[in-house]
């Protein structure tokens, strides 16, 4: 089974190198017909400590790592990390990033 990968926004980077990721998803609602926005926050491993919050980042499923650690950084900011093994890069060049959702009202002022 292919391993997964999500683009997200990184939430926290407190903890030694383990990021927070906040996924977001639109999914249509079964009755109504209307698109909601659907979150969730995973915590990804970066070994080097290189990103901050607010990057947008893409990460990929990997073993467990921690108790709650299954997801490895692959991608910031549209730059492949260095330390990434080849089969992880091969995935994420074969999966091109979503585009990037135009800014809300709320988000502009």
């Amino acid at each position: 089974m292919p391993r997964r990968v999500l683009t997200g926004r990184v939430t926290s980077d407190k903890m030694d190198k383990t990021i927070t990721v906040l996924v977001d998803r639109r999914v249509m609602h079964p009755l109504y017909k209307k698109f909601i926005r659907k979150s969730k926050k995973y915590a990804a491993h970066d070994e080097s400590n290189i990103c901050k919050t607010g990057d947008t980042v893409r990460i990929i499923e990997c073993p467990p790592i921690s108790k709650r650690k299954t997801w490895t950084l692959i991608e910031r900011n549209g730059a492949i990390i260095g330390g990434v093994e080849a089969e992880a890069v091969a995935i994420v060049e074969s999966h091109p990033a979503p585009p990037a959702p135009a800014p809300t009202d709320a988000q502009l002022g």
